[in-house]
């Protein structure tokens, strides 16, 4: 490395700023590449721990993403004016505006997926894109509130976005929360109501409010063996499947209770039946197998 170039390169990444400059640091230089605010004090601990933490991401994502340190005491401005209470206190800016934050001391992990979410959001119009992916992903591997936040960062950067809308309320999904889930829902733009990205999240809210008290699925099982003709437990067995994530299971489950009798509860397994296709999606091969196997018995 050129030793020379090496001051120039990090005051580039890194620098601190003053009331004064935030504009011109942050604001400005938001326009062109995410800027990460770090509001700090000497006085303060877990500054001492964050800061360094912050500058090695930041250096590690090699001029992605940029990262300004305000010492609050010298400049109380800016802090005072985004309401920052206590510190430290980070900021992501993007086309000049905040779109993401935390306060208090935050883990390598975290700080990666913080740093990773304004990129995304930062980038030409393939960002959301990228956004929504790494949001995908992050639910998938069961990192729900990083997942939450990014879709909701997303929302932030394009209000109406159906994808981010869906995953958004998927992540409340995760987390228990039903109605905050249907509530986010309801953000669909108008004319957007029946996207699959949609209506799959409404069955999928629909299918885990009815499966929440469905039993356990060894005994349903049980009183299945003893009682072939119990339809009230084949049905909640499908729901205790559904609650276990074994989707296939539960579609054979209401194609057998159907096969017995399709007229049971007003026709309940049907019923069913299309909820849980509309949950998986229409991409799904499970979905497509038991939408066929129904058609024929209902054809048949």
């Amino acid at each position: 490395m050129d030793i020379k170039t090496a001051p120039a390169a990090a005051d580039a990444l890194i620098r601190d700023s003053s009331d004064a400059a935030f504009l011109a640091d942050v604001i400005d230089a938001s326009v062109t590449v995410p800027v990460i605010v770090d509001f700090w004090a000497p006085w303060c601990g877990p500054c001492k721990t964050l800061t360094p933490a912050l500058e090695k991401a930041v250096t590690e994502a090699k001029g992605k993403v940029r990262l300004v340190k305000i010492d609050v005491d010298r400049n109380p401005a800016v802090a005072g004016q985004l309401r920052v209470q206590s510190i430290p206190a980070v900021f992501g800016f993007v086309n000049g505006q905040p779109v993401d934050g935390f306060m208090g001391a935050q883990s390598a992990s975290q700080i990666k997926a913080f740093i990773d979410r304004l990129i995304a959001l930062g980038g030409p119009d393939a960002g959301l894109e990228e956004a929504l992916a790494m949001a995908e992903t992050m639910l998938v591997e069961g990192a729900v509130a990083d997942a939450a936040q990014t879709f909701a960062a997303i929302l932030a950067e394009d209000e109406g976005n159906v994808a981010a809308i869906g995953g958004l309320a998927r992540a409340h999904l995760a987390l228990g929360d039903f109605a905050q889930a249907r509530g986010i829902l309801a953000l669909a733009p108008k004319g957007k109501e029946t996207d699959p990205r949609i209506t799959s999240v409404r069955a999928q809210i629909d299918l885990a409010e009815a499966s929440a008290d469905a039993g356990e699925a060894g005994e349903l099982l049980a009183a299945l063996e003893r009682d072939p003709d119990d339809h009230q437990a084949r049905f909640d067995l499908a729901l205790a499947l559904v609650a276990k994530g074994d989707a296939e299971g539960a579609i054979d489950t209401l194609l057998d209770l159907f096969r017995r009798d399709r007229e049971w509860n007003d026709g309940a397994a049907k019923t069913q039946l299309f909820t849980l296709f509309d949950s998986l999606g229409p991409k799904s091969e499970a979905a497509v197998k038991g939408r066929r196997r129904l058609s024929s018995m209902i054809f048949a």
